[in-house]
């Protein structure tokens, strides 16, 4: 009997640690693809920017174009957005049987507000706008840092990251209750993006913010960000709940984002801060930033003067030059470009056109390889030291650091080792290390951080030897089942309680023998969405990989050794990820030890193909630059509409042929516009978009 105990025992230990493996390498697998994706959201913003700074507008129209298209949330005054967003000549009809909203908001109308959207019903943009205009107002008043104290209130409940999981936050206050005088709330930023509900978040937010304004304070972090927004979800479910006033109210959102508060400290002994911090963090700096001069954190780079020419460009890079005698890198200039093709006559339609748009591709494809960062960047460079090889546009030395300080706040991460350096994983901010809490937390006298910013797997998590906290609210974020959701309150003592939850209705559907299997289950549904997300990356890159198969491949056998597998993988990948472990749920089939990578590749091609008649290649394109290809678009689309007029394309097509030197006439261009309008409706929708690209890779 004791020996069955033991064996028993031994079984049930190595079942739990396969468990437990297997966990550890989901999260990985669904974390590298996260902030891969932040990288390519950087990535194109440098792209675009790239572009600006080499376009010199010809005339009024394209000096507007490019107002509205890359600083458009900087061209409204304050009257001008009163005016433009005027909600007082809105009226709500008697049909109308969602909640109703008068100022001052009372309590009554925030328990009006929660029942309402639970039971799935809209807020009349009317109200929407009213809440915006009054949220905005309030915010205006508010320091960059908040302060609060415990002497106020019995306790103060911090959250982290909800990113549109409107459950979540129901669960948040049916667990804790409600703000009011007697319990104060801090939300650490990333209210919106990725979720179902982020405008349904931020109505009770800033709702809540009205009615208790010294118990409800709001953090902004790097997803309260305009251009963040039009690659993750909010400015497409604004614009598909609200189509007549979506326009107005992203104009507004867009401005109250950029007033938020950028930390809180409570009881001067905790400082909280969404992302994290560097070696340069100043608070005292931090204090006095003009923080609604930052509507985007990635826009770092400023355009010149729109209503430059060639001659005060010639003269801004000279005293650029004499400004610099310590002779800091400058940004890297365009080298000369190959002469385009001669293009063929305008009277063939269809081969202009093919022309055209190949000339388009291989172009900016050049440009994207300019602006992309370096996968061999040196990682032992300090982040303060790459940040000052940055140019920045003409922009001063103070409006550099108040950016740079913004930017370190909203999108950094803690790390083990000692150190500052940059944050070439997410493409944003730094990682800084315990050396670097320590000297924050000396010089300002404070006991721990509080930031979020990282989803955890049980909500929260300590680390620099519990002087930093992440605390991460939003459960089930990757998949149901994939991480618990937390919060943390703390008294008038500081000492951290934590609370943990998952909304996860999905648990009360499962039938008796599911309930009695739940967590393998569970890890089971969650490992499958991550190696589906991982399959769908491989294949994304068919191509890198069979060039980096085949250098392993001398004999030209079509062969490669599993270990040969995970290196090259990972080579062209770059997640970070344990391959060879990985390796029995990616491959299924091999010979001997040794991988038929072509039958491979080929098998995720079947996975993935959606439709017949796009050839693997081109789906393997579509697949890899589909986000980007959506955030150009939207970024096009400057009414939100949905559709880009033929007006707004030869604007755009304008700006990409000054940076390839290509002359056309405006016949040429309504000519590409016409042949991308397949249906013929005088507009491009974004399917005609994704067409219009697939069809360049077919002429290449």
């Amino acid at each position: 009997a004791f020996k069955a105990a033991v064996l028993i025992q031994q079984w049930y230990r190595r079942y739990v640690a396969r468990l437990e493996m297997r966990r550890r390498c989901t999260w990985r697998i669904f974390q590298s693809i996260e902030y891969a994706c932040e990288q390519d959201q950087i990535k194109l913003h440098n792209f675009f920017s790239y572009l600006m700074d080499h376009f010199t507008p010809s005339s009024s129209k394209e000096r507007d174009f490019i107002s509205r298209m890359f600083i458009s949330g900087e061209s409204f005054k304050e009257a001008e957005l009163e005016k433009y967003c005027d909600y007082e000549s809105m009226e709500v009809p008697d049909s109308y049987t969602g909640p109703h909203l008068s100022f001052p908001l009372l309590p009554d109308h925030a328990t009006a507000l929660l029942e309402a959207f639970k039971q799935k019903q809209q807020l009349h943009a009317r109200y929407v706008l009213n809440l915006l205009h009054e949220t905005r107002k309030h915010l205006k008043q508010l320091p960059n840092i908040s302060h609060v104290s415990t002497c106020y209130s019995e306790e103060v409940t911090v959250c982290g990251d909800l990113h549109g999981q409107l459950d979540d936050l129901f669960l948040i206050f049916y667990k804790n209750g409600l703000p009011s005088p007697s319990k104060s709330y801090v939300f650490n930023g990333d209210f919106v993006d990725r979720g179902k509900h982020s405008l349904e978040i931020l109505i009770i937010l800033f709702t809540f913010l009205l009615i208790y304004p010294k118990e409800v304070h709001l953090n902004r972090g790097n997803h309260e960000d305009h251009m963040v927004n039009l690659r993750y979800g909010f400015t497409k479910e604004v614009m598909h709940k609200y189509k007549v006033h979506g326009k107005k109210i992203l104009k507004m959102i867009q401005n109250v984002f950029c007033w938020l508060p950028l930390a809180t400290l409570i009881d001067q002994k905790v400082l909280i801060i969404h992302g994290g911090i560097s070696d340069t963090t100043d608070l005292d700096m931090l204090e006095k930033i003009q923080r609604n001069k930052f509507i985007s954190v990635l826009r770092g780079k400023k355009r010149k003067e729109s209503n430059r020419n060639v001659e005060t460009q010639e003269t801004n890079e000279k005293s650029k030059a004499e400004a610099d005698p310590a002779g800091n890198e400058a940004a890297p200039s365009l080298p000369p470009s190959p002469q385009p093709a001669q293009a063929p006559s305008t009277a063939n339609r269809l081969e202009f056109s093919r022309w055209v748009r190949q000339t388009v591709q291989e172009q900016i494809e050049r440009c994207r390889q300019l602006v992309d960062i370096s996968e061999s960047e040196e990682e032992e460079l300090t982040y303060a030291s790459v940040v000052s090889l940055t140019d920045l546009d003409g922009l001063c030395q103070t409006r550099q650091e108040d950016w740079k300080q913004i930017l370190d706040i909203l999108w950094s991460d803690p790390m083990p080792q000692e150190g500052c350096i940059v944050n070439t994983v997410r493409g944003g901010g730094c990682y800084f290390g315990p050396d670097v809490t320590r000297k924050i937390l000396e010089k300002y006298n404070l006991q721990f951080l509080i930031r979020s910013h990282e989803c955890k797997q049980e909500g929260y998590e300590f680390c620099h030897n519990r002087k930093v906290l992440t605390i991460f609210s939003a459960s089930n974020y990757y998949e149901i089942g994939s991480n618990r959701g937390a919060y943390v309150k703390l008294g008038p003592d500081l000492v951290p309680h934590f609370v943990q939850y998952q909304a996860n209705k999905a648990a009360h559907t499962l039938t008796m023998t599911q309930r009695q299997g739940f967590p393998v289950a569970l890890i089971s549904r969650v490992e499958e969405s991550a190696f589906r997300a991982l399959r769908e990356k491989l294949f994304a890159h068919t191509s890198a990989l069979i060039s980096a198969f085949k250098a392993y491949d001398k004999d030209n056998m079509g062969r490669i050794t599993l270990s040969n597998w995970a290196t090259a993988v990972e080579s062209v990948l770059h997640l970070g990820l344990p391959w060879r472990m990985l390796r029995p749920q990616l491959v299924r089939s091999t010979t001997d030890g040794m991988l038929e990578y072509k039958s491979w590749l080929d098998d995720l091609a079947m996975e993935q193909r959606s439709q017949e008649h796009i050839q693997t290649s081109l789906l393997e394109v579509i697949y890899r630059n589909r986000s980007n290809l959506e955030t150009i678009f939207r970024i096009i689309d400057k009414d939100h509409s949905g559709l880009i007029s033929f007006e707004e394309f030869h604007q755009t097509w304008k700006l990409f042929s000054s940076h390839m030197n290509t002359e056309l006439t405006d016949d040429g261009i309504n000519d590409l516009v016409r042949s991308i309008d397949f249906n013929k409706d005088g507009n491009i929708d974004f399917n005609e978009f994704l067409e219009a690209f697939r069809l360049v890779r077919q002429s290449q």
